[in-house]
């Protein structure tokens, strides 16, 4: 997305029940300090005064240096990630926007704040929660900043090395039952048209060539799955394990054979089930819509990838298709070999429901036991 489209500047400030919060994300960046990224938020009223599903999102830098964010882990009018909790009457909202595999970022992808300066964004959040039931709805901003830094070269890491989160105080807002439901908006990569099926996957938008080439890393991801899947069915726990999953439980281990058995089944079917679309033109990997199986579509990055190994085409496949609600739920903590090991590390729980862990534990590169 264009620098411009990040963020708008809000078309109303008014409050819909006095309802606003404004905290900086949990402490423990460098140095002990807390994050220099202070979170606005307050609800936009509709013309009838209602709430159908417009925030107000304010975010700004209180330190004395620049900070530079990647672009999709703040709020903007199309929605890139997973940034807000929202729960209706104490139970969670299901997100049903875009998860996307995205690789380092590179110059244009950051957002930079001056210190001092204030970014605003009016967010419609029912692009991407469901808001079409009445209630009483408690939404916060819960943003990982992976990769962000301040113009001194601190990156703003928690004390245990995990990324700080941008995470403002809850609002709470009640929404009757007309309220907003699942407003569509664009795929964040574009689609493809047309489709087809060759050798059980169907295809959207590929021409031969790429056809061939993900027919060959269908068939490699299938590999990888089955082979984490009779790894984690023979009970082994060794380093292949604890690097992407963190230390051993017998729930948390049951929970990642379960994950790996979905995954299998999943990729093993072979009637047209699985859909790849070939029309994305971002510099993605992938991405899917959780609640969409089993549709993965594939981006620019793919391409260049190799067919195994790292961050690989039949490895993005076993990240995508970790991500559908009906497989494993994952989302995307940490995106790379490194955030994903410091998470395993220092949280085991979030390690495995982490799109990235499951496929570095299934392309096990390099090998391990």
């Amino acid at each position: 997305m264009k620098s411009s489209n990040v963020f708008a500047v809000a078309a109303c400030t008014a409050l819909l029940g006095g309802a606003i919060a404004a905290v900086g994300a949990a402490p423990g960046g460098a140095a002990g300090k807390p994050s220099p990224l202070r979170i606005g938020l307050m609800a936009v009223p509709d013309a009838a005064g209602a709430f159908s599903g417009k925030v107000e999102v304010s975010v700004t830098n209180t330190s004395r240096h620049t900070a530079r964010v990647p672009k999709w882990q703040l709020p903007s009018e199309l929605t890139q990630a997973k940034l807000f909790r929202i729960s209706r009457d104490g139970e969670a909202v299901q997100y049903t926007g875009p998860l996307i595999k995205r690789g380092l970022p590179q110059a244009e992808d950051f957002a930079i704040l001056r210190a001092g300066e204030t970014l605003r964004a009016v967010v419609d959040l029912s692009q991407a929660y469901d808001l079409s039931r009445g209630g009483q709805y408690t939404v916060a901003l819960d943003s990982p900043l992976q990769f962000a830094s301040l113009s001194d070269g601190s990156l703003l890491r928690q004390s245990n090395g995990l990324p700080q989160v941008a995470r403002s105080a809850p609002l709470s807002l009640w929404v009757n039952a007309k309220g907003g439901g699942n407003t569509a908006q664009g795929k964040p990569g574009g689609g493809g048209t047309g489709s087809s099926v060759v050798n059980g996957v169907s295809y959207k938008g590929c021409s031969a060539t790429q056809i061939d080439s993900i027919g060959s890393a269908v068939v490699a991801a299938r590999g990888y799955a089955e082979n984490a899947k009779g790894y984690l069915g023979a009970g082994t726990v060794g380093p292949r394990y604890t690097t992407w999953f963190g230390a051993y439980t017998s729930q948390r281990y049951a929970t990642a054979s379960q994950h790996f058995v979905a995954i299998d089944a999943a990729l093993d079917q072979n009637n047209g089930e699985i859909t790849v679309n070939c029309g994305c033109n971002q510099r993605y990997y992938a991405y899917v819509y959780p609640n969409q199986p089993y549709e993965i579509f594939v981006c620019k990055t793919f391409w260049t990838a190799p067919l195994t190994g790292t961050d690989s085409k039949a490895g993005t496949l076993i990240h995508e298709t970790s991500h559908f609600t009906v497989v494993a739920g994952t989302d995307d903590h940490v995106y790379g070999q490194s955030g994903a090991k410091n998470l395993a590390l220092t949280d085991p729980a979030s390690a495995l429901d982490n799109a990235d862990s499951h496929e570095y534990f299934a392309e096990n590169t390099p090998a391990q036991n």
